[in-house]
């Protein structure tokens, strides 16, 4: 009989740690921030993307920039 009552509450205790982990919010702030790192680089991207047809064009200019300054020397 004392091994039922052990075996009850063993069950009773790890039912309690369960119900404790379920309440605990520290998974959902690890969800939180993976879901802004989600969003934050999926911006980044988005932006990279558009701008692509851009750089080109702003490193010639760049380019012609520096060498019109080394030539000036």
């Amino acid at each position: 009989m004392k091994y039922v009552v052990a075996l009850q509450n063993k069950i009773n205790a790890v039912k309690q740690q369960a119900l404790n982990c379920l309440k605990k919010q520290e998974g959902q702030n690890t969800v939180e921030y993976v879901l802004m790192l989600v969003v934050i680089v999926g911006i980044a991207l988005a932006a990279g993307a558009a701008l692509k047809g851009y750089f080109p064009e702003l490193m010639d200019k760049v380019k012609a920039k520096i060498g019109g300054g080394i030539d000036q020397m």
